[in-house]
């Protein structure tokens, strides 16, 4: 029951988030035929032409019923730049975006939780404290500034990376989506660290670690098979939200190296005036938010019994 009142609360939103979408892009100035026309001289009768073919002269709510209609067909129209199905567009664009997400997040996990839960393991020690100073560092610099000193560093004075483009084998997608991953992580897991070791911290007291301390057992068995379980559950919060936030919004790291994602597309769009490709783009995004809040609650209930007993005795 609480899942399909869900569901609907999510289509309701993204009803919602649609209609503000294609309401502001149809209230802004200027319109989709200069962009089809370009620079090159037209009369009347052409853009009239252009109008009709697109329906541009109907009223607001009969385009948006027409292209609503269609898109629950699966047909999110033809993008007015290039001249090819939305999906075709955004299926061209997604796998540089869901790679770097994904990177990104697989390094932000697996520098966060353990430097957090070490940093709670000797809190108050120097280890604690060069975490913290770190994490409020990497917590400063914008990302896009990062970018642009990575490329410096790694690219362009050793080397060691490539300085733009997104690869074409696996292998080379890897190297090349390195620095980018990294630019998009180094923030995500300094949230990570600190959620972390507050976590571990409001553990630290509890009756079930002292028992387990007082059995002699030894401290990094603790708090890595007791303590990390338990404090699980707001990192997975925050693992999740930031999965949504890299899949949606790595615009300006996708800028600064050069990758034409999914992020790049959306900029693209919106300078274009392309309505479908941006409508498709922001429905993209809601549904990946949804989906990945979706898949939050169900860790949930994975992980923590008490959230599992719970929902069965509901």
């Amino acid at each position: 029951m609480a899942i399909v009142k869900r569901l609907c609360a999510a289509v309701l939103l993204l009803g919602i988030l649609s209609v503000l979408t294609y309401g502001l892009l149809a209230a802004a100035p200027g319109g989709p035929e200069q962009v089809l026309l370009g620079g090159r001289p037209s009369t009347p009768e052409t853009r009239a032409a252009i109008r009709e073919q697109y329906h541009l002269d109907d009223p607001f709510p009969v385009r948006y019923a027409r292209w609503l209609g269609d898109a629950l067909r699966g047909d999110f129209g033809t993008s007015i730049s290039s001249r090819e199905p939305v999906t075709t567009v955004i299926a061209d664009r997604l796998p540089v975006t869901a790679g770097l997400a994904g990177y990104a997040l697989v390094l932000t996990v697996v520098v966060g939780v353990p430097a957090g839960l070490a940093a709670a393991m000797r809190r108050g020690g120097r280890l604690d404290q060069g975490i913290t100073l770190t994490s409020l560092v990497a917590l400063s610099i914008p990302s896009f500034a990062l970018s642009i000193l990575l490329l410096y560093g790694f690219a362009v004075a050793l080397g060691w990376f490539p300085v733009f483009g997104a690869g074409d084998t696996p292998m080379d997608r890897l190297v090349h989506l390195t620095l980018p991953a990294i630019a998009l992580a180094a923030a995500q897991a300094a949230i990570v660290v600190r959620q972390m070791r507050a976590a571990a911290l409001d553990l630290a007291a509890q009756d079930f670690l002292t028992f387990a301390r007082a059995r002699g057992l030894p401290r990094r068995r603790v708090w890595v098979s007791y303590a990390l379980r338990n404090a699980a559950l707001p990192v997975l919060t925050v693992g999740g939200l930031l999965l949504a936030a890299n899949l949606t919004g790595s615009v300006f790291v996708e800028q600064a190296f050069g990758l034409h994602g999914l992020g790049a597309l959306l900029i693209s769009a919106v300078g274009e005036k392309d309505i479908p490709v941006v409508q498709a783009l922001v429905l993209f995004g809601g549904a990946i938010v949804i989906v990945v809040n979706l898949l939050i609650d169900l860790a949930y209930v994975a992980v923590d019994p008490r959230v599992r007993h719970k929902a069965a005795t509901a």
